[in-house]
């Protein structure tokens, strides 16, 4: 049997990997279209903007990792084509590659806005190694770097960039920085905490296009500028698979259509990581996850199903985000809480927010508190049900807010 993997980022590289593990006998193909092994991207922004890291450390394995486990890694090379009816790819040279299973591990890409400007070559964005190192070089004392989006990422460089010395402008069109992936009370307290740090963030800004010397805003003025980052959301590249007629949710930021075991609407298909749309049974919804936890999950669930091994039950679903001496950990979705808590105080930088519906926390988000974080975490895959008034009481410990263990929703973990 083939297993050809298109994609050999963060999930394609960990599903060749997961495959062997798996005792998978038959021949794997990874393909990917940047000249690196894979590696991973959540460094990028922090300590390889920072000079903390180097490739070495980036890499998911050594490079002879790939050789040495029989997996036919091949760098710098584009698919343009699939066909399903022949179970093929065609990739950029010509050449033709057959498969039994296919994964399709293609990631995201930048969502570009729609204004004059936008294709400029000097903006950068940070999705890819490449993209870092542009970045990384011009970064330091005496240098302006204005980003346009207050997500995490832009958040992250934000920070990378202020402990280089660098003057930070940070533009975000709606009222407050995180609002579409995290609470109030988190977003104020990071605002405040970049704002502590010099970075200077402005609200409710709306850009107008990119420019020589900065970006020009909604009301004419102009935001000087030596570098420019902008991130503003991510689209699926579901591309292949659309033109091959796979299932793809048509509307928002795209994404291929895949069940509980990462197989699409073909049978001899599978899609993994940041390119789909996959049930999150924790919560009851269907939706597109982009991180390393969800990369990681769905390359296991591939390699399982294509080597015919049971599945793991379904992982409450995670986030990371590192920003100077912080770590925010985030564990469950918050779109079934009808509450929040807030345990400890944002003004000692560590804290954890609880979302619940009910007595159940359905999601947590913690500020350098990992007891809350992993307590939390646990508690959203049992469906346990706590004592909210313990909850908001740090002097109590995270095991004492349970108030029983018998409610757990089948098939979960933490």
């Amino acid at each position: 049997m083939k297993v050809v993997i298109v994609g050999a980022g963060h999930a394609g590289g960990s599903a060749a990997s997961l495959l062997k593990a798996s005792a998978f006998e038959g021949e794997i193909v990874l393909l990917g279209e940047e000249p690196v092994p894979p590696y991973q991207r959540p460094p990028l922004s922090k300590a390889w903007l920072k000079g903390e890291a180097d490739l070495e450390s980036l890499l998911l394995r050594p490079e002879s990792h790939y050789a040495e486990q029989g997996i036919d890694l091949r760098t710098g090379v584009r698919v343009t084509a699939l066909s399903p009816a022949e179970r093929t790819v065609t990739l950029s040279d010509g050449h033709v590659e057959a498969y039994d299973a296919l994964i399709l591990a293609t990631g995201s890409t930048g969502r570009r806005l729609p204004i004059p400007g936008a294709d400029r070559p000097e903006l950068i964005e940070l999705r890819t190694l490449a993209d870092a190192e542009r970045l990384k070089g011009r970064l330091g004392p005496g240098r302006r770097l204005v980003i346009v989006g207050g997500g995490y990422v832009g958040l992250e460089a934000a920070a990378s960039a202020r402990s280089l010395g660098a003057e930070v402008v940070l533009l975000e069109r709606l009222d407050r920085v995180l609002k579409r992936v995290a609470s109030e009370p988190l977003s104020a307290f990071f605002t405040d905490r970049h704002r502590a740090e010099g970075v200077d963030i402005r609200l409710n800004v709306e850009v107008a296009g990119f420019e020589d010397g900065g970006v020009r805003l909604a009301d004419g003025s102009l935001v000087e500028a030596d570098i420019v980052l902008v991130g503003v959301g991510a689209l699926a590249n579901d591309g292949l698979a659309r033109v091959a007629g796979l299932a793809c949710d048509p509307a928002g930021s795209g994404g291929i259509v895949v069940d509980e075991t990462a197989r699409t609407s073909d049978p001899h298909i599978y899609a993994i990581g940041d390119v789909t749309v996959r049930p999150v049974p924790v919560h009851g919804l269907t939706l597109r996850l982009e991180s390393v936890p969800n990369a990681l999950e769905q390359a296991r669930q591939a390699a399982h199903a294509i080597v015919g091994r049971a599945q793991a039950a379904p992982e409450v679903p995670w986030f990371w985000s590192d920003q100077y001496d912080l770590k925010l950990q985030i564990a469950g979705l918050q779109n079934e809480a009808d509450r929040t808590v807030v345990r400890g105080e944002p003004a000692t930088g560590r804290f954890a927010v609880f979302h619940l519906s009910g007595d159940r926390i359905v999601c947590v988000e913690a500020v350098s508190a990992p007891p809350e974080f992993m307590a939390g975490k646990q508690l959203i895959g049992r469906r346990t049900r706590v004592d909210v008034g313990k909850l908001t009481d740090p002097a109590i410990s995270m095991k004492a807010v349970a108030l029983d263990t018998a409610a757990e929703t089948p098939g979960a973990q933490a």
